[in-house]
C-alpha cells in the first residue's frame, strides 16, 4: 500500500487551515476603533456641542466679547497645561506645575523690584529657574526612580514654601509694576482682531501648542517621548535612552512653567503669590478632557488647548444662564469622569 496521503483530505485539511471567518462591525465597534484612531475627536465633538447648546440658551454667548473673553480666561491654564501634557504622556504626572508657576512670577517680580536687576535679565533668569524646577523633578524621577505622583507632590510643597519665603506672603501690587516693571504685565495686553479683543497672553499660548504640536509630531524627540509613555521596556530594547527623555520632558515642561508664570503676571496684573491656588487641579482637567490618556503613550497636543476652552465655554455658557458656582464645579466633574471613562473605553480596543 502506498504511504501517499489522501488527496482529499488533504484538500480538505488545507480549506479548514486557510478559512476565516468575517465578522461585521456593528456602529458601536466602528465609533470605537475610530476614536481609536482619532482620540482627539472626542473633545472636538464636545467642544462643538457645548457651543452649540450654549449658544441657543444664551443669545449674547456667541458675541465676540464673549468668546474673547474665554480665550483670555484659559490662556494661563491652558499653557500650564501643556506642560502637563508633555508630563502625561509619558505616563506621569506633575502636581507641582502651579506652584513652579506662582513661584516663578514671584521670583521674576522680586528679581525686578526688591534687588533692581533689569526686568529682560529677571525674565531670563525667571525661565532658568523654570528649567532648574523641571530638571528636579526629572533628576528625581529618573535617577532616584521615584514615582511621579509622590515626586511632584513632595515638590509641590517645596516649591510652595519658597513662594511664601521668596514673596513675604505679599503682594506686588499693579501700580508698582506699571512704575517700575511694566514689561511684566507684557502678556496682559489686549489688542482688537475683528472686533475681538484679544491678549497677548492668548497668543503666547497657541504658540506653545503650535511649537509642541511640531515637536511631538515632526521631530525624533517627540516619537520617543510617545515611545517611553506607551512602553517604557520596549523602549529601551529599541535603543532610546529613557531617562535622558524623560529629564527632558520635565525641562521642558518647567520651562512651559516659567512662560505660563510671565503670562500669569499679565492676566492677574500683579505678583500675588496666592494666585491660580487650583492651577494644578486645572491643568489636569483640561489634558484629561482633552483626550490624553493618563496611562500614556496616547492622545493629541492639541487635545488639552481644546480641553481648556471646554471647561471655558462650560464655565461662561452656565455663567450666562444664571448658573451658580457650585453647579459649574458639579459640571466640570462630571465632565473629567466622562472623559476617563471614555478612554478606558477606547483603550479596550488595543488589550
Amino acid at each position: 500500500m502506498s504511504d501517499a496521503p489522501d488527496p482529499v483530505v488533504e484538500r480538505n485539511s488545507s480549506e479548514t487551515v486557510a478559512s476565516f471567518e468575517h465578522h461585521s462591525r456593528g456602529l458601536l465597534d466602528r465609533v470605537q476603533h475610530f476614536l481609536h484612531r482619532f482620540p482627539t475627536m472626542v473633545p472636538v465633538i464636545v467642544l462643538v456641542l457645548s457651543l452649540i447648546a450654549f449658544g441657543l440658551i444664551s443669545p449674547n454667548f456667541f458675541s465676540a466679547f464673549n468668546l474673547s473673553l474665554i480665550m483670555q480666561q484659559v490662556a494661563v491654564v491652558g499653557t500650564l497645561a501643556a506642560a502637563q501634557s508633555l508630563v502625561i504622556l509619558t505616563a506621569g504626572i506633575d502636581l507641582s506645575v502651579g506652584a513652579v508657576m506662582v513661584m516663578i512670577s514671584v521670583v521674576m517680580g522680586r528679581l525686578s523690584l526688591d534687588l533692581g536687576i533689569p526686568v529682560p535679565i529677571a525674565i531670563v533668569l525667571g525661565m532658568g529657574c523654570g528649567l532648574l524646577t523641571g530638571a528636579l523633578n526629572g533628576m528625581l524621577v529618573t535617577r532616584l526612580k521615584l514615582p511621579p505622583f509622590i515626586t511632584t507632590l513632595g515638590t509641590w510643597n517645596i516649591f510652595l514654601a519658597l513662594n511664601y519665603y521668596l514673596s513675604g506672603r505679599e503682594t506686588i501690587r499693579s501700580q508698582t509694576l506699571d512704575a517700575e516693571a511694566p514689561l511684566l504685565k507684557f502678556f496682559g495686553e489686549r489688542f482688537n482682531l475683528g472686533g475681538a479683543v484679544l491678549t497677548y497672553g492668548v497668543v503666547l499660548m497657541l504658540i506653545v501648542f503650535i511649537v509642541l504640536w511640531y515637536a511631538l509630531n515632526k521631530t525624533a524627540w517627540g516619537r520617543r517621548v510617545y515611545a517611553v509613555g506607551d512602553d517604557p521596556e520596549a523602549a529601551a530594547l529599541a535603543g532610546i535612552q529613557t531617562k535622558r527623555v524623560l529629564l527632558s520632558v520635565y525641562m521642558a515642561a518647567g520651562f512651559i512653567c516659567a512662560l505660563a508664570a510671565w503670562s500669569s503676571i499679565g492676566r492677574v496684573g500683579s505678583v500675588s503669590p496666592t494666585s491660580f491656588f487650583e492651577a494644578n487641579l486645572e491643568s489636569i482637567t483640561a489634558v484629561v478632557i482633552g483626550g490624553i490618556s493618563l496611562f500614556g503613550g496616547r492622545g493629541s497636543i492639541m487635545g488639552p488647548l481644546i480641553g481648556a476652552l471646554i471647561v471655558g465655554v462650560f464655565n461662561s455658557g452656565l455663567r450666562l444662564a444664571g448658573v451658580d458656582v457650585l453647579w459649574q464645579l458639579f459640571a466640570t466633574g462630571w465632565l473629567i469622569i466622562v472623559a476617563v471613562a471614555v478612554d478606558q473605553w477606547i483603550r479596550k480596543i488595543s488589550s
